[in-house]
């Protein structure tokens, strides 16, 4: 994970984005469908505004303290019945208590344990997967409205890096490969990495290996969209932003069900 003052660097670039891009927002852009499935743009900045006002003034009591889901229903819901520009100066305030919040934190509380959405952690792993879920959900709106955004910047390494802690479980569950057999993606740009997935007992990442089962080809952003659950994967197989070498049943299972998010 990237230290704390990478991750808040990245947390508030994300927010930075987020405003400007609703800043220049048409109505009709605020009405149009996003990425996410049955939600419109409206709807993405209402879901970041909640849980942010939600997220201000708490800390985990303990270990096993999740977040405050029914204080961020309960937002979801007020901010479903205001206007685009209600829920954008909303959004703008609530990020500003945040951040001033984040800046004060100590190092014992950013190191304190805390329930994640993706199981136990700290509360710096927490925020971590907050720039994920901003920097995707930023996605739901530049990518239908075609608008283009810095999709290779530091905090789109950051949110690759999610997804890279869950190959495991992508391709050992979702794509259900079998004791040996293996995975390398080569991420093309604008994040370019390798990683690489076995199954040895059970799917783990490894630094390297020499004859994988399959190698996907992909660029950075499909890569994200299809692991959250974004887009159709029929689309890329297609249109060839997604490809294989190797084990063809193997390579096709695999670009179909990256999904392990939604």
């Amino acid at each position: 994970m990237m230290s704390r003052s990478e991750i808040l660097e990245n947390l508030n670039t994300v927010w930075d984005s987020l405003i400007e891009l609703g800043q220049r927002l048409t109505p009709e852009q605020w009405a149009t469908p996003a990425l996410c499935p049955g939600w419109t743009v409206t709807s993405v900045y209402v879901h970041l505004t909640a849980v942010e006002e939600a997220m201000v003034g708490w800390f985990p009591a303990a270990a096993d303290s999740p977040p405050p889901f029914e204080e961020i229903v309960a937002r979801h819901r007020e901010l479903s019945d205001l206007d685009a520009a209600t829920v954008l100066a909303r959004f703008i305030a609530a990020t500003n208590r945040r951040r001033a919040e984040l800046a004060k934190i100590t190092e014992t509380e950013w190191e304190s344990p805390c329930l994640t959405p993706i199981g136990p952690g700290t509360y710096g792993s927490f925020i971590d997967i907050r720039v994920f879920d901003c920097w995707v959900h930023e996605r739901d709106v530049r990518v239908p409205l075609g608008i283009a955004g810095d999709d290779g910047g530091a905090p789109a390494n950051l949110a690759l890096n999610t997804v890279e802690r869950s190959l495991g479980y992508i391709v050992g569950k979702r794509a259900g490969f079998s004791e040996g057999q293996s995975a390398v993606f080569d991420v093309t740009g604008p994040v370019t990495r390798r990683m690489c997935v076995e199954v040895a007992g059970r799917a783990q990442l490894v630094d390297e290996i020499a004859e994988p089962s399959v190698t996907v080809n992909t660029d950075s952003l499909t890569l994200m969209l299809l692991a959250c659950g974004r887009i159709d994967p029929e689309e890329p197989i297609a249109d060839g932003r997604i490809s294989w070498i190797g084990d063809d049943e193997l390579g096709g299972r695999l670009a179909r069900n990256m999904g392990f998010t939604i």
